[in-house]
């Protein structure tokens, strides 16, 4: 039996305003919104007032690593660091062990996620060169999207066949296709040129010039000429570079955009002079390149060129990134700290709150045609966080990430997540996660 809250007096951020107001959460879902509530029923009552309530963010691209790669991270781990940064939902990514290429490994995932995602979850499927009929047997119900590496990445799930490409952006459509773009004979051409010049000890800060700008552009508008060809829903991952941004609009609605574009948290807050600190804790593919980069991307997000931010949180462990530059893995880990990370934005004056909602929670939902979630609604999920003006500074005691490290280390935050509910159950609260759910698996409208 699910327990009943009332939240009183909170500050709701949502739709592009925000208004003091109560808020009844019933049987997990919002059942009433108004400025003042008083019920008979039986729940628990929580004073929010000077408080901060937003939808739950959905983060559109996380690597949670389960199956095969748990010395990393897993399900459970990574979601719990999500709620605790006020993460609801995930979207998580095929490059598992094995690839999640065909429609049995692919449910393998929801079936481990069932039991131990205290968020609600969703993962894609893979496309390879060769499984497009697996690939076409994916139910837009409840699977959230294909996606197609068009360039090498963690995981061995390259697709570079150009009749490969055409027929899946011919074929899949309506579902989206999600895709991570860089072009792999630009890469390779530069890691050769700087093989030469330092053998194996190339410098970390050489990653942004051999995942180079050409090569993003190069597969980004591939993709972009294929999904206008054959009229697909494309959504790109993580532009990292102010060239890319030429191929996106915000002149319509995001309703009825058929392609779009996601920033990251790294991509936002880093730059390439943030190497000579942070070495290969930063590094991510695509690579955090200029400050020039940063900005423009930023700029934007604000101007609907840009609609969706995310985390690409992808963890390896301290062993693993103490490595070389080429032996140390690409990604890093940020679920618990996207959302206080954008709130620094906040309070430098880059974005507004209700931008910040609207990219995190509003626009994901939107973007994948999610069913009752992303907005306080009656009526939706109560998948809900609640942020307080309480500084503090992020500690290798504090994460609950498995491999025990993030890049915002010793970094201060002015906000912290207080508390977060998923589909009406408190799961965070005060820093404790509270055990005994779990999360649900999403739901779309993507369906043939």
């Amino acid at each position: 039996m699910s327990v009943n809250y009332l939240l009183k007096s909170a500050t709701i951020v949502n739709e592009g305003k925000q208004v003091v107001a109560d808020l009844l959460i019933q049987d997990g879902r919002i059942s009433k919104i108004s400025p003042s509530i008083s019920t008979e029923i039986n729940c628990v009552v929580i004073n929010l007032e000077g408080k901060y309530l937003l939808p739950g963010c959905i983060d559109d691209q996380v690597h949670f690593r389960e199956p095969g790669l748990i010395h990393k991270a897993t399900i459970a781990t990574e979601s719990r660091a999500a709620v605790a940064g006020g993460i609801t939902s995930f979207m998580e990514m095929p490059n598992t062990v094995p690839n999640a290429l065909t429609q049995e490994l692919l449910e393998d995932k929801y079936q481990i996620a069932s039991h131990s995602s205290i968020a609600n979850y969703s993962f894609f499927m893979g496309a390879s060169n060769d499984n497009i009929e697996e690939v076409l047997k994916t139910n837009g119900d409840n699977v959230c999207g294909v996606k197609i590496f068009m360039g090498s990445s963690t995981g061995n799930m390259l697709v570079d066949s150009e009749k490969t490409l055409e027929d899946l952006f011919a074929r899949v459509p309506p579902m989206l296709i999600a895709t991570h773009c860089e072009d792999e004979a630009t890469i390779r051409a530069n890691i050769e040129k700087y093989k030469a010049i330092y053998g194996e000890n190339v410098p970390v800060e050489l990653h942004p010039i051999i995942r180079s700008e050409e090569a993003c552009y190069l597969s980004s508008s591939l993709a972009v000429r294929l999904a206008k060809k054959f009229n697909t829903r494309l959504h790109i991952l993580h532009i990292s570079t102010e060239k890319e941004l030429s191929l996106f609009s915000n002149d319509i609605p995001l309703e009825q955009k058929m392609i779009t574009a996601e920033a990251c948290v790294h991509h936002l807050w880093f730059s390439d002079e943030d190497y000579a600190e942070k070495g290969n804790f930063i590094k991510w593919n695509p690579a955090v390149k200029k400050a020039s980069d940063r900005e423009a991307i930023f700029q934007a997000v604000l101007d609907n060129r840009i609609d969706v931010i995310a985390t690409d949180h992808a963890p390896h462990t301290l062993e693993e990134k103490a490595g070389t530059y080429f032996n140390a893995p690409s990604g890093g880990p940020l679920v618990q700290h996207a959302l206080v990370a954008m709130f620094e934005k906040m309070n430098a004056g880059k974005i507004s709150i209700e931008k910040i909602v609207e990219k995190m929670a509003h626009h994901p939902a939107i973007l994948f045609k999610i069913k009752d979630r992303g907005f306080i609604r009656e009526g939706y999920f109560a998948d809900l966080v609640v942020v307080d003006k309480k500084q503090h500074t992020v500690q290798k005691e504090s994460l609950l990430y498995k491999c025990g490290w993030s890049p915002f280390e010793g970094e201060t935050f002015n906000y912290s997540v207080e508390k977060t509910f998923v589909s009406g159950n408190l799961v965070f609260d005060n820093g404790q996660i509270i055990e005994g759910t779990c999360g649900q698996r999403l739901n779309f409208n993507f369906s043939k």
